[in-house]
Order: structure tokens, then C-alpha cells, then sequence
């Protein structure tokens, strides 16, 4: 990992080209998208078909191959040890739990006239999951995903998933029988992703669509967005941790590579303002290593986008996480709650030295679906009213409409809008 130092001149400068990343805007990339994403448009299952034919390899006798009855995904929870059972239907509840207290509720307010103003609060009709399959398969992904929908009350959740060479993941499947999935279809990739937003003679068209992907999703998402709702595009995993030098330096190390060995060009940042602690972690860095199995791509991620940052103090370190707005923030502290009011900008914020980000990944309860790439400075975690929309709502008295047709009278005739004028002034008094 490079190192860094908050007080060296030319600082900022080295900051910016550390965490600067731009989510997959690849020109190439994006015209083939559009390409598939405009085929499955036009010629629904058969390009579906074809497609994941071409790309996983599978030979699919008709469209209806696609889906899974949902007698597998049971069959595939039932298959699991007990071990695994428990394990998923603890963290389902656990996340059902925690996203039970963001549900809204609608209100109104009534003003000295008798008119009537509020909100109202409906779920999405029908919500589309996508879940990573092959060589990243995660049931974690199922539940963060389907388990606030189905807590939001939207009336039925699709989730797609790929099955490169026909070979279903039991642990998936199993997730969405837990988090109450309707229906189950094996296809990935940006054919996917069109058809949840345009639908296909198989595939009902969804009104959102939530999930990971790789850079053909991301691009998916992006170019559909507009023909449905989408969670946001998100770029590489990161975490970034301020310590104090108070905890056990292996443990940090573990939680960096726990983002690390997500990917080649995820990011793991430590900040921290006790140079002798900094050197402790990087020894544990180098003696764990060789003992994880995915060493190759922790490696490649700490060595490219990896840093560790001596800072002046614990404040400053709060100043620069506020810059960079972690995806994971941990503050491994012995007072975190001194810290906590100085963070403003962090998808996820990880108190104390025993909450590890991975905690928070797959059964703490919060959503693990978070802002990337700075974009926790104005994006939130994935949440129940992610999938409840709002409606106002106006219901004018008589006596109102005479106060309230004055001033929009005014204000349309400035606007030289005479009709919305008129509209108003046909129901003043005489």
C-alpha cells in the first residue's frame, strides 16, 4: 500500500488521483450495451435467448427454461445444513427488523379554511432484483434487496440471476425463498436488465430495478433509467478506516482485505495519526497475506488503489473521510462515539473496534447496498422508501380556493399563462 501524509504540500493532489475513479463510462462497452439492450426490445424472448446462449453458454430449449418454480428455490433452502438455514433466515429477520423502522406513513394537515394538505405513501407494483451469479454469487444480495421491498409492500419481486453453464447456486436460490421472492429467472447481464425495464413474452416488466452487476449492468441500468427507477450505478467496493492505534493491528488488516478481495480496483484507506500503529498494520498486512485465498486480487487492489495516511489528528481524519464519503466507514476508536457528529458524509458508519464492515455485509441488519465513488455526499443506503413512491395531496376548500386563486392569479399572469389565470379565478366568489 502507497503511504501518504497529510501534511505534505502537494497532499490533496495525491488524494484526488488515489480515490478518483470513473463508473464505467466506457464507450465501447456502452454501445454494445445498447445494442443488446435495444434486441431484447424489439425482439423480446428470443433475443433473451440467444443471448444467454452466446454468454453463459447454456442451450435453451424455449423461453419458459428461464425461469425457476419457486419448488426449487424451496428445495434448495431444504438442501442447505442447518448451519446455513440458520444462518440465512437469522439475517433476513435481523434486516427485516432494522428496514420495519423506515417505513413511512402518509399525513395530512388541515389549515384555518378547511383545506386539506398531506402525503400519501403507496409501494412500487412490481420491483426487479438483480443478484450476481457465476464466479460472484452472493445470497447476502438477495436478501438486502428483496427484504426492504417486500417490507415496502411492493405486490410482487422478480429477481434475475445468471446461471453460467446451467449451474444454479443452491445459496442463492435458497435467499430467495427466505426474503419471499415471486418469481426467479436465470438470465444475467444487460439482457437482463432490459428485460425487467421493457418485459419480454416471459419476463413482466418491473417499475424498478435494485442489485449489483459488473460494468455491462451498470451501463444497462444507466441506459433504461428513465423507463424505470434504479437503485443508482455503483462503482468499486471501499472502506475506509480511522483508527487510534486502540485496536489489534491484524483485525484492521482483515478489514481492509475484507474490501479488497472484492476486486481489482477496490479501495481500502487507513487513516490514522500514530506512525508506529501504521507500521504494526502493515507488518500484519504482509504476515496474513499468504494465507488468504483470494491473495492475488488483495494484492492487486491494496498496491493500486490501497493507502495507508498519516494524519495530524483524529479530527483531520473526519475531515479527509468527509472528502472521499466512504462507501464503509469504520471508526476503530476506543471513543467512536466522539467522532460520530463530526461525519457527515458515509454510506455505512461502523462504530468500535468489534464492528467490522463485514458485520454490516450480511447480518448486522442495515442495507448493505451503499454510495460509491463519493457519492455518499448525496446518496443514501438502499431502503424501504427506495421502494415507496409519494403522492401530495390538495384538496381545497371553498373558502380557500378564494385566498389561493388570488395569488395563483397573480403569479399565472405573470408567467402569461392565462389559462392556468382563468382556472382560478372561475372559482372566486362573484
Amino acid at each position: 500500500m502507497r503511504k501518504l501524509n497529510s501534511q505534505d504540500q502537494n497532499f490533496l493532489a495525491q488524494l484526488n488521483a488515489l480515490t478518483a475513479f470513473e463508473v464505467a463510462q466506457d464507450v465501447t462497452l456502452d454501445q454494445r450495451v445498447a445494442e443488446i439492450v435495444e434486441q431484447v426490445k424489439l425482439h423480446g424472448d428470443r433475443a433473451l435467448i440467444q443471448y444467454t446462449e452466446q454468454f453463459d453458454r447454456r442451450q435453451i430449449g424455449q423461453a419458459s427454461d428461464l425461469e425457476l418454480s419457486l419448488d426449487a428455490c424451496q428445495a434448495a433452502f431444504n438442501s442447505l445444513s442447518e448451519q446455513q438455514k440458520q444462518a440465512l433466515t437469522t439475517a433476513a429477520e435481523r434486516i427485516r427488523r432494522f428496514h420495519e423502522k423506515q417505513k413511512g406513513e402518509g399525513w395530512t394537515y388541515t389549515e384555518a379554511d378547511g383545506t386539506v394538505l398531506g402525503q400519501k405513501i403507496t409501494p412500487l407494483d412490481r420491483v426487479g432484483i438483480y443478484v450476481p451469479g457465476g464466479k460472484a454469487a452472493y445470497p447476502s444480495s438477495v436478501l438486502m434487496n428483496a427484504v426492504p421491498a417486500q417490507v415496502a409492500g411492493v405486490a410482487e419481486i422478480i429477481m434475475v440471476v445468471p446461471t453460467p453453464d446451467g449451474i444454479n447456486n443452491p445459496f442463492v436460490l435458497a435467499a430467495a425463498y427466505v426474503a419471499g421472492v415471486n418469481r426467479v429467472f436465470t438470465v444475467g447481464g444487460a439482457q437482463a436488465v432490459a428485460a425487467l425495464a421493457y418485459g419480454t413474452q416471459l419476463i413482466p416488466a418491473v417499475d424498478k430495478i435494485v442489485g449489483p452487476g459488473n460494468a455491462y449492468v451498470a451501463a444497462a441500468k444507466r441506459r433504461v433509467f428513465g423507463v424505470v427507477g434504479i437503485d443508482m450505478v455503483a462503482g468499486p467496493s471501499e472502506i475506509l478506516v480511522i483508527a487510534d492505534g486502540s485496536t489489534d493491528p491484524e483485525w484492521v488488516a482483515m478489514d481492509l482485505f475484507s474490501q479488497a478481495e472484492h476486486d481489482e480496483i477496490a479501495q481500502a484507506i487507513l487513516l490514522c495519526p500514530d506512525e508506529s500503529y501504521l507500521k504494526q498494520v502493515e507488518l500484519a498486512l504482509s504476515r496474513l497475506i499468504e494465507t488468504m485465498p483470494r491473495r492475488d486480487t488483495i494484492k492487486a487492489s491494496l498496491s493500486s488503489r490501497g493507502a495507508m495516511i498519516l494524519v495530524k489528528s483524529l479530527d483531520e481524519a473526519c475531515t479527509i473521510s468527509n472528502y472521499i464519503a466512504p462507501e464503509h466507514l469504520e471508526l476503530s476508536v476506543a471513543q467512536p462515539e466522539q467522532l460520530l457528529d463530526k461525519i457527515k458524509h458515509a454510506g455505512a458508519i461502523f462504530m468500535g473496534q468489534y464492528s467490522s464492515e463485514s458485520l454490516g455485509d450480511y447480518c448486522a441488519g442495515p442495507n448493505h447496498v451503499l454510495p460509491t465513488g463519493r457519492t455518499a455526499r448525496f446518496a443514501s443506503p438502499l431502503g424501504v422508501y427506495d421502494f415507496q413512491k409519494r403522492s401530495s395531496i390538495i384538496h381545497v376548500s371553498h373558502q380557500g380556493a378564494q385566498s389561493l386563486g388570488q395569488i395563483a392569479s397573480q403569479l399565472a399572469h405573470g408567467e402569461g399563462l392565462t389559462a392556468h389565470a382563468r382556472s382560478a379565478e372561475l372559482r372566486l366568489e362573484k
